[in-house]
């Protein structure tokens, strides 16, 4: 189970949802609705973390989430 912060949002530009990983550099995807996009980044996630460890870089830690008050 990941524990990091995803930003989904629309893009008009793309016509698609976009899923973004802040903490996890270029880790993206893309889907025609909200829980395609979440389920797409959630495997790039983990060929991301996979492909860090094989090549023997750091794997960020999940940062707590900022309260706004």
């Amino acid at each position: 189970m990941f524990r990091y912060e995803i930003l989904l949002y629309w893009s008009e530009l793309d016509e698609a949802f976009i899923a973004e990983v802040p903490e996890l550099p270029g880790c993206t995807a893309d889907g025609d609705t909200y829980q395609e996009a979440l389920h797409n980044v959630e495997l790039v996630m983990q060929e991301w973390i996979e492909t860090a460890k094989d090549l023997g870089r750091p794997v960020p830690q999940p940062r707590p989430r900022l309260m706004y008050i």
